[in-house]
């Protein structure tokens, strides 16, 4: 199985593209590459601090956000319609090329 190719922007518009084997998800990929996503629930989807904006091209291969996805997005700062958390994007081979952008800021609502 060949990897995958994902790119992330950062808040100052600096890009990294890595590749990865399939089957991990945007913050376990993330943080591997010492991006800046807490993901401060350790990826239990209990917070929004790994909330990433999907380029609008590649949004419509991801599988729909669950109900619970949906709540915790509320709680990101910066959300849009392409929104998702981290912690629950599976990279699989169908998302090669995927572009992801890093909001600015996050909030840690956990313990509230």
């Amino acid at each position: 199985m060949s990897d995958v190719k994902v790119t992330f922007i950062r808040p100052d518009g600096s890009e990294l593209t890595v590749a990865t084997a399939p089957g991990v998800t945007v913050l376990q990929l993330a943080q591997e590459n010492g991006l800046e996503m807490e993901g401060a629930c350790e990826g239990n989807m209990a917070c929004s601090t790994c909330h990433v904006i999907v380029d609008r091209s590649h949004f419509d291969r991801l599988p729909e956000a669950s109900e619970n996805e949906e709540e915790m997005l509320d709680l990101a700062l910066g959300l849009t319609a392409t929104s998702r958390l981290g912690c629950q994007v599976v990279i699989e081979a169908d998302l090669d090329g995927l572009v992801l952008r890093l909001p600015r800021e996050s909030r840690n609502m956990m313990g509230f």
